[in-house]
C-alpha cells in the first residue's frame, strides 16, 4: 500500500523554503538545503526532488543541481538562501538565489544560473544587474521569486527589517543600519519612496531577455506603511512568491509573525495588492481561531508557495525540528480556492499529499506527527529549553523529552477494525513512570492507556482499544513522572 505523509521527502532531508513548479508532466520542488541537526541556515548545496503530477506519492531524488562554490562570491558568502526557478522564453530554466552571510553583509546580489532541463546541472550565469552593468542593490536583494507572465519575466524580492519601529533605536541609528544593509548613502535611504521606512519591503522588477538585466526600476508592490494598511497584523517580512490564476495575481509571502504564509491579490502584477488572509501556520495559529499562546508546535519562520498539480491546488511550506531554526523539513497541504478567489487557512496534517487519510494499519514513524506540544511551546530557536522535539541520532529519528502533559498528534487516520495501538519507546534522561493516553480528539475521551515504565532500550508496548470505524485524529498524551523518547506508533 503506497502512501505519502508529511514531511513528504525522506526523513533525513531538510529542504525548506520550497517553491513548487510543474514543468511538463512532473512537479519539482526547489528550496534551500540544510543538514539534519545543523547549527546554521542553508549550509548545503541545492538538490531537487520531483514527482509525476498524477502520483504525488512517488518523489524521486534528482541529485545536486547546483553547488555554492560555483558562484564567484562563494568565499565571502558561503550560504545559499531560498531559490526559485523559472522557465525562460528560450525554453531554458533559470535559477535565482542570493548568497548570504551574517548581518550587515547578509545579501550582496541576486545570482542567476541556467540549465537546459529543470533538474540538470545548472551553470552560473551572472548577477541581476542594472542597465549600466552595475549589480542591482535597490531595496533588500533577498528571497527572489519569479514568474513568466505570458512572456514577461518578473522578479519579486525584498525583506522588511523593523529598524524604524524598534523603540531601542533612534532614527539616526536606524538609518545607519539600513545604509549598511542596503549599501546606500544616507541621502539614498532617507529620500527613498515612502521615506526611510520605504527603503525595504516587497518589490517587483521586469527582466530583459538576457534574464539578468532589469528592464524597469524596482517598485513597491504593497502600499506603505504596512501597519496602517489592510496588511496590519500580517505585514510582509520576506519569502516573495507570485502565482497567476486566471487574470488574478496571488502574492504569497511570509509575515512578520514568522510562522505563517499569507497571500494578497491584485488584478495587476506590480501594484494594488489587497491582503487576502493566512494560508497556513506551522503552529496552526489562527486556524479555528487558535491563539499564539496555544500553538500546537514550536513555531519558526515559514516560506513556500502554492501550485496547481493535476487540477488540485496545494500549499508547500516547512516545519521546525531539532529545537532550532536550521533543520526545517518540507511539508504540503491541499487547499481550496473559492469562486471569489479566496483561500481559507488550512491546518497542518500528517497526510498532506496522500489524497486522503493514512490507513490505520502497520507501523509509522512518530516524527510524522503534525502537532507536538507540552502546552507552552515557544517561537523560534529553543536550543537551551527543555521541550519535546523531533530529533535524530544517526539514522534513528524520534520524539525526545516527552514529559508530563506532552501530546503528539497525527491527522488523520482511517480506522477500520483496529483493536490495538502501541508505541515503541525508551526512557529519556529522567526515568519515566506513568501512562500514555490514546485519544481520537483533543477532548477528554480516552480510548486506551499504555503503561510506561523505565526501559533503557527501545521497547514496544500496546493497549487494546475500542474505536468505531471512521476517520479521526490520533492523539497520544503522556501523564506521569520522568521523560521518554518515542520512535514509532503501530496498529494491530
Amino acid at each position: 500500500m503506497k502512501q505519502v505523509f508529511n514531511p513528504y521527502l525522506p526523513l533525513y532531508e531538510c529542504i525548506p523554503d520550497g517553491e513548487p513548479h510543474v514543468f511538463g508532466d512532473r512537479v519539482y520542488i526547489y528550496g534551500s538545503h540544510e543538514s539534519e541537526g545543523s547549527d546554521r541556515f542553508c549550509n548545503l548545496d541545492y538538490v531537487t526532488y520531483s514527482a509525476p503530477v498524477d502520483d504525488l506519492k512517488s518523489w524521486r531524488y534528482e541529485g545536486v543541481i547546483y553547488r555554492a562554490k560555483q558562484d564567484p562570491l562563494y568565499d565571502k558568502y558561503p550560504y545559499m538562501f531560498a531559490p526559485d526557478v523559472v522557465r525562460g522564453n528560450d525554453g531554458k530554466y533559470y535559477l535565482y538565489y542570493s548568497l548570504s552571510n551574517i548581518f550587515p553583509d547578509c545579501s550582496y546580489a541576486i545570482s542567476v544560473a541556467v540549465c537546459d532541463t529543470p533538474s540538470g546541472k545548472f551553470e552560473f550565469l551572472g548577477y541581476v544587474k542594472n542597465p549600466d552593468g552595475s549589480v542591482l542593490h535597490d531595496f533588500m536583494v533577498f528571497d527572489p521569486g519569479l514568474i513568466n507572465d505570458n512572456g514577461t519575466i518578473r522578479l519579486y524580492y525584498g525583506q522588511w527589517w523593523d529598524f524604524f519601529e524598534d523603540e531601542k533605536l533612534n532614527y539616526e541609528e536606524a538609518v545607519n543600519r539600513t545604509m549598511l544593509l542596503l549599501r546606500k548613502t544616507r541621502e539614498e535611504v532617507v529620500n527613498c519612496e515612502g521615506g526611510a521606512i520605504g527603503s525595504m519591503g516587497a518589490v517587483c522588477v521586469e527582466l530583459c531577455d538576457d534574464m539578468m538585466t532589469v528592464k524597469t526600476k524596482p517598485k513597491h508592490i504593497l502600499k506603505l506603511p504596512y501597519k496602517t494598511s489592510d496588511f496590519a497584523g500580517h505585514e510582509f517580512f520576506e519569502a516573495s512568491s507570485m502565482r497567476k490564476i486566471g487574470e488574478r495575481y496571488y502574492f504569497i509571502y511570509s509575515t512578520r509573525r514568522g510562522h505563517e504564509l499569507a497571500y494578497a491579490t491584485s488584478d495587476y502584477p506590480d501594484r494594488d495588492f489587497k491582503y487576502g488572509g493566512v494560508i497556513i501556520s506551522n503552529g496552526d495559529i489562527g486556524f479555528n481561531k487558535r491563539q499564539e499562546e496555544d500553538r500546537v508546535n514550536r513555531t519558526g519562520n515559514n516560506h513556500g508557495s502554492i501550485e496547481n498539480i493535476n487540477g488540485e491546488w496545494y500549499i508547500f511550506y516547512h516545519r521546525q525540528t531539532h529545537k532550532n531554526e536550521f533543520s526545517r523539513q518540507a511539508c504540503a497541504e491541499k487547499i481550496k480556492i473559492g469562486q471569489d478567489g479566496s483561500i481559507k487557512q488550512v491546518e497542518m496534517t500528517s497526510c498532506g499529499l496522500n489524497a486522503g487519510p493514512l490507513k490505520a494499519m502497520g507501523t509509522y514513524p512518530s516524527v510524522i506527527c503534525c502537532n507536538l506540544s507540552n502546552g507552552h511551546m515557544p517561537h523560534c530557536d529553543a536550543t537551551n529549553e527543555r521541550l519535546p522535539n523531533i530529533t535524530n541520532k544517526g539514522d534513528e529519528r524520534y520524539i525526545e523529552t516527552v514529559e508530563d502533559g506532552t501530546f503528539f498528534a497525527f491527522k488523520y487516520f482511517d480506522f477500520e477494525n483496529v483493536s490495538k495501538i502501541g508505541i515503541s519507546y525508551r526512557s529519556g534522561d529522567i526515568a519515566p513512570e506513568g501512562e500514555m493516553l490514546i485519544k481520537t480528539s483533543f477532548g477528554d475521551t480516552v480510548c486506551g492507556k499504555i503503561k510506561i515504565t523505565h526501559k533503557k532500550e527501545w521497547t514496544s508496548a500496546y493497549t487494546e482499544i475500542r474505536i468505531e470505524n471512521g476517520v479521526y485524529p490520533l492523539v497520544f498524551e503522556y501523564h506521569g513522572q520522568g521523560s521518554l523518547d518515542v520512535k514509532d506508533i503501530y496498529f494491530l
